[in-house]
């Protein structure tokens, strides 16, 4: 009971409306002991189902729907008292600003991240960050060839971006989403074949609503975004530095790359502004990130 209320009081903690969307829950559980989105899809949105089950507060009932996992130790977190009709107001406007919106923080990371991509055009900012990041990454660029400099380099920002991803990204509340439109063509396939004008006009409500939702939604799936950018473009400008004003790995170097051949350095351009260093850059990043996220069994899209 005392970690179910430690988990309501970090929901409610992150968003107030999730008091009322709890309460609702609790009340259709004991009326039907096993429910789905469906029957509480007019108090909840997908997002605030999809919380719910992230936070293992509703738990799977083997197929057949979901359901509380600790109703006293939900009850206890949120009160018995309760009203779901009162307080905190769920509509779907709102359930946009509270599941969708950005924090100061992530709002801050942003600026920060824009700020520094100054540092591709302006000496100053990039000879600053780079003289910074050199404290901790040119040890090891004097250790080891440029080329495992870039592969570590590429190892540490697809790390990153995959953590934040992960805590930062709620995939079920898209796999609500998904699981609601699904219920609503066939609701409206079914309506259409009965000639049910008055039911149609209900499920387009509906479906304008879920609209509505996913808004809020796909701003919450970049959300992870400016923390990954506050990540990335620095150790970017870093390397972008090393080769530029640094002439790392030029001396004595030979790059040989499948389709494109040989480089005598990494600055040498290979399609237009994208030169030698970047496209090694590109397939370390993309092949490592795929490798991470696996091993991590880290979702990035809906199932």
């Amino acid at each position: 009971m005392p970690r179910t209320v430690s988990k309501v009081d970090a929901l409610l903690e992150e968003d107030a409306s999730m008091e009322a969307a709890l309460a609702r829950v609790l009340e259709a559980a004991e009326e039907e002991g096993v429910i789905a989105w469906s029957d509480v899809s007019d108090d909840l949105s997908s997002g605030q189902w999809g919380r719910l089950i992230e936070k293992d507060i509703l738990v799977d009932a083997g197929g057949e729907g979901f359901v509380v996992d600790d109703p006293d130790g939900v009850r206890e977190a949120i009160g018995v008292d309760v009203d779901p009709a009162s307080g905190t107001s769920t509509t779907s406007s709102d359930d946009e600003d509270g599941d969708g919106s950005w924090s100061i923080y992530d709002k801050v990371a942003a600026l920060a991240a824009f700020g520094m991509l100054s540092g591709y055009y302006f000496d100053s900012i990039r000879n600053a960050v780079g003289g910074v990041l050199d404290l901790f990454f040119g040890p090891l660029n004097g250790l080891v060839p440029f080329y495992m400099v870039v592969l570590v380099l590429a190892v540490l920002t697809g790390l990153v971006s995959a953590v934040f991803q992960d805590q930062l990204t709620t995939m079920a509340n898209m796999d609500g989403y998904k699981e609601e439109q699904e219920r609503l063509k066939e609701r409206e396939k079914a309506a259409k074949e009965r000639g049910d004008d008055e039911e149609l006009e209900e499920i387009r409500q509906k479906q304008m609503e879920l609209v509505s939702e996913n808004f809020g939604m796909m701003k919450q799936q970049f959300r992870s975004m400016p923390w990954i950018m506050l990540f990335t473009i620095p150790a970017f400008l870093w390397l972008y530095w090393q080769v530029l004003d640094q002439g790392a790995g030029v001396a004595g170097t030979v790059i040989q790359m499948p389709i494109f051949g040989s480089f005598s350095s990494w600055d040498a351009g290979v399609l237009g502004p994208m030169q030698v260093w970047i496209i090694w850059y590109i397939v370390c990043s993309i092949a490592l990130s795929q490798l991470i996220r696996k091993a991590l069994n880290i979702q990035t899209s809906p199932s």
